[in-house]
């Protein structure tokens, strides 16, 4: 049994956004087919709606770790530092780094993601004057505005600003890469084989329509769960147990010698 969550955490019930119909359309790329096919396969919803501050936190804390580790460390950290009628970014800003370690212990690496949150907190507070000013200027603001300015906060890097660009401003035509989204994205052919994440991201950016853009990044997540996962993809069982199999390149995969290494070595 896998021990993730049914549902990637940061598109599920609580991710913000609304449920929507899918709808596929004409194709015009293969990376469009592939999008189509996992939206007949895994639930949809468009995104937007999370407070940017708090998805920045979360996004920290999911770094190097899985859903099931991060939720209970976001869990307790709200429920120590949020208040109905205060400030989480002036919270955090203020919280004692060995404090806050111990509130998000089960994420991992805890004493560098609490450093990383209070620094954050701290800029946050100094430059926008809090959680809602920030979460302002996120929705409000050019995406590559916010995205350069995300950026330039040290312990963030583009999968964690494309994240609070989708899942807190509900920006169109953002494709965060994870580590499923750069293995699968290279694996079936859609991206060179020796890219890097920021490479796959402008792939899956110009081939993927804008409006399926948030929904690929987290079925794409599960897909990678559920079958193309890293060192046993379903294919080594056969191409009737992967349904993506017919429009896959398989680069790095060898189902007849039951061998997986990463594309960039092929």
């Amino acid at each position: 049994m896998s021990d993730e969550p049914a549902e990637n955490i940061s598109g599920g019930t609580a991710g913000g956004g609304r449920a929507a119909a899918f709808d596929p359309g004409d194709a015009a790329s293969s990376v469009e087919v592939f999008i189509d096919r996992l939206g007949e396969r895994y639930w949809q919803k468009t995104y937007g709606g999370q407070d940017a501050f708090e998805c920045l936190v979360r996004t920290v804390l999911s770094q190097n770790t899985s859903d099931k580790a991060s939720q209970p460390a976001h869990d307790e950290l709200m429920a120590r530092y949020a208040t109905e009628d205060g400030d989480l970014a002036r919270a955090l800003a203020d919280a004692e780094q060995d404090e806050l370690a111990d509130a998000i212990a089960s994420a991992g690496l805890y004493n560098q993601k609490s450093e990383t949150i209070i620094r954050l907190a701290t800029r946050v507070v100094e430059e926008y004057g809090g959680a809602d000013a920030f979460d302002e200027f996120v929705k409000s603001e050019s995406p590559d505005d916010v995205r350069d300015a995300l950026l330039d906060m040290k312990g963030v890097g583009p999968k964690t600003a494309d994240c609070v660009l989708l899942f807190a401003g509900g920006r169109d035509g953002v494709f965060p890469v994870d580590t499923h989204v750069h293995r699968i994205a290279r694996r079936m052919g859609f991206a060179p084989p020796d890219a890097d994440h920021e490479q796959v991201r402008e792939v899956m950016e110009a081939e993927v329509p804008a409006s399926k853009c948030g929904f690929g990044h987290t079925a794409m997540i599960q897909f990678g769960r559920e079958f193309c996962t890293a060192r046993k993809p379903a294919c080594l069982d056969g191409p009737e147990a992967c349904p993506m199999s017919d429009i896959c390149d398989q680069v790095g995969v060898y189902p007849h010698d039951g061998d997986v290494i990463d594309p960039s070595e092929t």
